[in-house]
């Protein structure tokens, strides 16, 4: 390749090359003005932005253009060889470059100057410093000429991050003009950017954030995740080297993900990231869940705001266009139940739009869409941190007294119409104590708890997530405060049912402070009584102990819902209720059925059981499949049936 046959746009590169080889070929470095590239250098070229960025003097910035020239033009090849006819494969030495070119000074090749230490150029030391190859860099070589390419090294550990497609936030505002302001560097110098913590509840909120700031700031965001860094010392200033470099020839800002650390060694995973942007000398922004242990970085910090009820409610009319004013009084009651960020609105918003674009609804039917549509969107983040009940229980299935009955009612009345009596009629701006609205479900095992909890999330339309108290409670300090704090952070946007099933494990009478440990446990009740009233969906406890419970405890729960062992006349409703319609019956005597002195639990395993009995004979469920699956019962739960209980069944 001659140098003519480069790109025309090229100029600065064709003339520096020039003049390299005009140096070279001449043997001498007298003859040639060490300065004459810079009159037409342009800063912005390549070749300008490297010289610049890396603070390359003369003698080196003409030492990376020999090393280009070798590989650009036969005519390098040709002078190495005249220049070098010692040795037997010609190529561009330390030498050579020293021999020929202006302003030469030996420390352009130690490891700490720029040629080396950014890897612009590479050294086969085995034939010593002065007649080892000197090669350029394959990443720089495409830089100078413009090529689209990246980083070999940092192609499998570094990747674009993909753009969030929502609009600016103008509560962003503040925080990119901060974010921008750290992230100044001033040209020809080593002041480094100050790495920034971007702390919210979720991580799509924290990505339009940095998204926001790269868009004004020009800036290219690419991200890494926190497993991804490595651990050796050797190898994380090799990425960070490799990274810095690559940002510095791109605008790049790096992204560092640390979704799922919590779950593993924090306190190493901090150190790690800690000394990793320690090393960068380039933009670079660590995403923290709110409250993570990953707060304690030294970086600036930005805490992210989620959409309040004004902004979700703008983004809603925005997104989902005439179907907002479709949906009549309806609109502002979906707005209220399901805290979604932008891009789960806008997700939610293209689901609604494909569901009903090409048919025509009525308002109950678009609301039935949209908050399906809400609900889909908010379950995805909960799914991983509790399990999701799939609730088919009605009001017609719950058989209790009057009174418990209307305190489950009103549980529903208060979620359903809490926008107008919280924002409309502004009880919230009057009250600063939370709004959450926990409940307490208080009884002997199987007389209808969970099946309540499915009633009242199968009413309000909300999903019921069941909270496994084994994976909340750890005996190590700080740490069940913090599977709370992800448990409710991920149900807020949702709005779901949170059911703490036998909850008197974790919320037992508050102790004496005998010692460290029950001060610390006396801090986790505390934590989860202020969560609970802060918590903008419903929280149900269950307890077979309500004896049990701190007194404090209880006054802070807005509904305690008692559920008694049922009586004979309950038992009957029971049993007349319990068998599916589709169930072949024979006569059952519901009367001497309701003998049994069992709850509802009870009566569902016997019922199922009897069913599977008379499936086996092909015959109806009859009063003897039930004796049966209730003396297998009873035998498990190491009860003897009485002769009161089955009086006149032989």
């Amino acid at each position: 390749m001659s140098a003519a046959a480069l790109d025309v746009q090229q100029t600065d590169l064709v003339t520096a090359l020039d003049r390299v080889y005009a140096a070279l070929a001449s043997s001498t470095n007298h003859g040639i003005n060490p300065d004459a590239a810079e009159s037409h250098a342009d800063l912005s070229s390549p070749l300008g932005h490297l010289v610049r960025t890396f603070s390359l003097s003369p003698f080196e910035r003409d030492v990376l253009l020999l090393c280009a020239g070798f590989d650009l033009e036969s005519r390098f090849a040709s002078a190495c060889a005249i220049q070098q006819p010692e040795l037997s494969n010609p190529s561009p030495t330390f030498g050579l470059a020293l021999a020929t070119l202006s302003s030469p000074h030996w420390s352009a090749l130690s490891t700490d100057g720029p040629l080396r230490k950014w890897s612009l150029i590479h050294v086969d030391t085995s034939a010593g410093l002065l007649r080892g190859a000197l090669r350029i860099d394959e990443r720089i070589l495409h830089f100078l000429m413009r090529t689209p390419a990246s980083d070999s090294f940092l192609q499998f550990r570094v990747r674009p991050m993909l753009p969030v497609l929502v609009s600016a936030s103008e509560a962003y505002a503040p925080l990119v003009s901060l974010a921008l302001r750290a992230w100044t560097i001033i040209p020809g110098t080593t002041q480094a950017s100050k790495p920034l913590l971007l702390i919210g509840r979720c991580a799509d909120d924290r990505q339009q954030l940095l998204q926001q700031i790269g868009d004004a700031g020009d800036l290219h965001p690419f991200q890494i995740d926190a497993f991804d860094l490595p651990s050796s010392p050797h190898e994380r200033d090799q990425l960070a080297r490799a990274w810095t470099r690559e940002a510095a020839l791109t605008r790049a800002v790096l992204y560092i993900r640390t979704d799922g650390t919590e779950a593993s060694d924090t306190s190493r995973s901090t150190a790690t990231i800690a000394s990793f942007i320690a090393l960068l000398q380039t933009p670079v922004a660590i995403e923290v869940r709110e409250g993570s242990d990953l707060e304690q970085l030294k970086a600036i910090r930005l805490n992210v705001p989620p959409l309040d009820g004004t902004q979700r409610r703008s983004l809603w009319l925005q997104t989902l266009g005439p179907f907002a004013s479709q949906m009549n009084g309806s609109f502002d009651s979906m707005v209220d139940a399901f805290a979604l960020n932008a891009s789960s609105i806008h997700a939610a918003a293209a689901l609604v739009q494909d569901a009903l674009l090409l048919e025509e609804a009525s308002a109950q039917e678009i609301f039935h869409v949209v908050w399906t549509a809400c609900r889909t969107q908010a379950r995805r983040s909960l799914n991983g941190l509790a399990q999701r009940i799939e609730t088919k229980a009605v009001w017609q299935d719950l058989i209790l007294p009057d009174a418990q009955l209307e305190i489950l009612r009103q549980i529903v009345t208060q979620v359903r119409h809490r926008s107008i009596v919280q924002n409309t009629w502004g009880f919230s701006a009057k009250y600063s104590r939370g709004s959450g609205m926990a409940a307490l479900f208080a009884g002997p095992s199987g007389t209808g708890k969970t099946m309540a909890a499915e009633v009242v999330a199968n009413e309000l339309s909300l999903d019921l997530y069941h909270i496994d108290l084994s994976s909340v409670v750890s005996k190590y300090i700080g740490e069940t405060e913090k599977n709370l704090r992800r448990i409710f952070d991920t149900a807020d946007e949702s709005g779901a049912i949170l059911l703490f099933d036998e909850a008197d494990a974790l919320f037992g009478k508050r102790s004496e402070v005998r010692d460290s440990h029950d001060r610390y446990a006396n801090l986790e009740i505390s934590y989860l009584l202020q969560r609970m009233e802060s918590y903008r969906g419903v929280a149900i406890l269950t307890t077979n102990m309500k004896q049990a419970l701190d007194t404090a405890f209880l006054r802070r729960i807005r509904f305690i819902v008692q559920f008694l062992f049922p009586e004979a006349l309950q038992r009957e409703r029971i049993w007349q209720h319990i068998f599916p319609a589709k169930a072949p019956l024979a006569q059952l005597n519901y009367k001497r059925l309701a003998q049994l002195n069992i709850p509802g639990g009870i009566i569902r395993n016997i019922a199922t059981g009897a069913a599977f009995l008379a499936a086996d004979e092909n015959s109806s469920i009859g009063m003897d499949h039930i004796l049966r699956a209730s003396r297998t019962e009873y035998a498990k739960l190491e009860k003897p049936l009485t002769p009161s209980e089955i009086g006149g069944w032989e």
